[in-house]
């Protein structure tokens, strides 16, 4: 089967199999794991920020973020397909107890005017306004890149308002191999941010949380109340050490995989594209050939494609490292044949 359902269905490369199987190991709950401390140096280093912390997934890496930025009553600023909002069930409420408010975006991006006026006044009727948070790429809207402009005109107003910025960079390596910018051209406009070892990069597992010092030690407090607290994981962390070091160069390919996909779905009569394809997500809607998303998801699985539904007429194609361009030509072929 071709699985184009999400990059996070890589598995390991045999470096980071290997990588795993000669770490270094200690009590990283005691700080005495090198491989976990290498890697949050080198994050660190990667994302332009003081200290980094490992984490075991991007939702986990997202809620450490709020509940460290934020208090119980406070209110958060996002976009309304945003993946905290979207597919973290409710944590945020159910963790933090802070509530959500939610504003549309153009292409994922809110607009900054948008976003200073949603900022509560000082009043005792008015939750505070605790946190803003940026996704990029967005998943839902396509893998799109958030422009380090948009990025830089928000965390202004952000800083303004003496509110801290979080960014869900789950594939913010994506928007920088694809803008052609180095990933602290995005990550300069926010106060901490979150990236994903397990997606495009290809690590077994993990995710980094970074920002400043100050930041990182109250996140270490929150990771352990989560039962994120691990104890030999250089075993995990030295995958992700591979992973952030060596696979980051090739993310491009994986874009010019979604682009090849993209075209063939072009010519298929009854499918329209839905996103612009920045990087490795393809959005299509299938309603003009009579499906539902759940019959061509079924329709491709019989022809050994696997892909995953969007919505009631939406499915999505993710290109990632698991996936060769002679099985993306395949699927192209098998695409153009509808």
């Amino acid at each position: 089967m071709i699985d184009l359902r999400s990059d996070t269905v890589t598995k390991p490369t045999k470096e980071m199999r290997l990588a795993a199987f000669e770490a270094e190991v200690g009590d990283d709950v005691y700080g005495e794991d090198p491989t976990v401390l290498k890697l949050e140096e080198e994050a660190a280093r990667v994302l332009g920020k003081e200290k980094a912390l490992f984490v075991t997934s991007g939702t986990q890496g997202n809620q450490i973020a709020v509940l460290t930025h934020t208090r119980p009553g406070n209110e958060i600023i996002l976009e309304e397909n945003s993946h905290i909002f979207y597919y973290e069930s409710g944590a945020v409420a159910a963790l933090a107890g802070v509530q959500t408010r939610t504003l549309p975006g153009i292409k994922g991006a809110m607009d900054p005017d948008a976003v200073e006026n949603a900022i509560r006044d000082v009043d005792q009727h008015f939750p505070e306004t605790g946190l803003i948070c940026l996704e990029n790429t967005h998943n839902r809207a396509g893998g799109a890149i958030v422009s380090p402009e948009n990025m830089e005109a928000i965390h202004a107003v952000a800083r303004k308002h003496s509110i801290p910025l979080h960014v869900d960079g789950a594939r913010l390596f994506n928007a920088s191999a694809a803008a052609g910018k180095d990933v602290k051209e995005f990550t300069r406009h926010c106060d901490t941010v979150q990236i994903c070892l397990s997606k495009g990069l290809g690590a077994p597992v993990g995710s980094i949380t970074a920002g400043d010092s100050s930041f990182i030690q109250r996140a270490r407090k929150w990771r352990k109340r989560l039962g994120g607290g691990l104890r030999q994981a250089g075993i995990l962390a030295a995958p992700g050490l591979v992973a952030l070091t060596n696979m980051r160069g090739r993310l491009s390919e994986d874009h010019k995989k979604a682009a090849i996909l993209k075209e063939a779905l072009e010519t298929c009569e009854g499918i329209s594209i839905m996103n612009d394809v920045d990087t490795n997500i393809v959005v299509a809607d299938v309603k003009e050939r009579g499906n539902t998303s759940a019959e061509f998801v079924e329709i491709l699985r019989d022809k050994g494609i696997l892909i995953g539904g969007f919505g009631p007429y939406a499915v999505r194609f993710v290109t990632h490292y698991d996936v060769s361009m002679e099985q993306v030509e395949e699927a192209a072929e098998i695409l153009r044949s509808l």
